[in-house]
């Protein structure tokens, strides 16, 4: 089994995230089609998404993870709570900005938090994958790419949200290998790659049994290659996002931000296995739920260097 080299955790999990906080929340009807975790929200779900977001952000700050945390006043971005997908980070300096799948998402961009990132963080690049994209072709960052930063592998599965020919782009500019394969839960596309798996440092969870019987050997034999302890997840499972966590990184160690839903449908036995390579911290996200993602779609991780060891700035940008 490979040995991961000590700068890995750095790599695989982040330890400063940003985050939006949404006024006007609600379950976004133009994604209902494809999104088969989605449902309707409650009349009372703009409030109760605020404060659950506000909770996730003060208990990561508990961790000692950093949050920048952004307030979205608006009622035209229903789904901005998740920036995860329209931007990442990387190592190298570099941050991806991506094309979104429906309309209303592509009014989520924000140039305030690339500002933040260049003057918080050394960015040397910023790669727009946008650009030149014709309306509809999609690549939903990290709800497409669950990425390893350390093997460098884009574990990516086939949806409306995830274009191969913008895969291959992404892979041509960072220097991943992609490993594409097609999923499905009930006869329906599983429209994010990040609600059926994710790659930890020196673990990784994955709904194995929704993956296509052909592809599914390529999967986990690349999964078992990296070294990672990898456990998989009931269909069952995946629906109540046990696979949709994000491992992070506090002064203590390392830490796994997932719901208090997917806390719940883990086995003592897949708990204890986890709590071998992290320690699990369950959020409560039952509203933001409803928007079919949960707690990883709620962090956009930044994987990027600091430009300098900074006092924290006020939190809301």
């Amino acid at each position: 089994m490979p040995l991961f080299p000590p700068e890995a955790g750095l790599h695989q999990a982040p330890s400063a995230v940003v985050m939006v906080r949404p006024h006007l929340f609600r379950s976004n009807p133009a994604t209902m089609a494809d999104n088969g975790f989605q449902r309707e929200s409650g009349g009372s779900a703009a409030m109760d998404a605020w404060r659950e977001t506000t909770a996730v952000a003060d208990a990561l700050r508990g961790h000692g993870v950093e949050v920048h945390l952004f307030e979205d006043p608006t009622d035209r971005t229903p789904d901005s709570v998740f920036p995860n997908n329209w931007f990442t980070t990387h190592p190298d300096g570099t941050v991806v900005l991506y094309p979104m799948y429906v309309a209303n998402r592509r009014l989520e961009r924000r140039d305030d938090v690339v500002e933040l990132l260049r003057e918080r963080y050394r960015v040397r690049r910023v790669v727009d994958l946008a650009l030149g994209a014709a309306p509809g072709v999609a690549l939903e960052g990290t709800g497409a790419l669950v990425l390893d930063h350390v093997a460098r592998t884009a574990y990516v599965c086939r949806s409306h949200r995830t274009d191969t020919r913008l895969v291959a782009r992404f892979c041509d500019e960072l220097g991943y290998e992609a490993v594409v394969f097609d999923a499905a839960d009930r006869g329906e596309a599983v429209y994010h790659t990040n609600v059926m798996m994710a790659v930890g440092t020196t673990f990784a969870v994955i709904g194995a049994s929704l993956v296509d019987e052909g592809d599914r050997p390529v999967v986990l034999e690349s999964l078992e290659a990296s070294g990672r302890d990898v456990i998989r997840l009931s269909r069952e499972q995946i629906r109540r996002f046990a696979g949709n966590c994000l491992e992070l990184t506090g002064p203590a160690g390392s830490v796994l931000a997932l719901s208090v839903t997917a806390h719940a449908a883990l086995t003592g036995r897949q708990r204890a296995r986890l709590a071998e390579h992290t320690t699990l911290v369950p959020l409560s996200v039952p509203t933001i739920e409803t928007a079919g993602g949960s707690v990883r779609c709620m962090l956009a991780g930044i994987h990027l260097e600091p430009t300098a060891v900074l006092s924290p700035r006020p939190s809301a940008i």
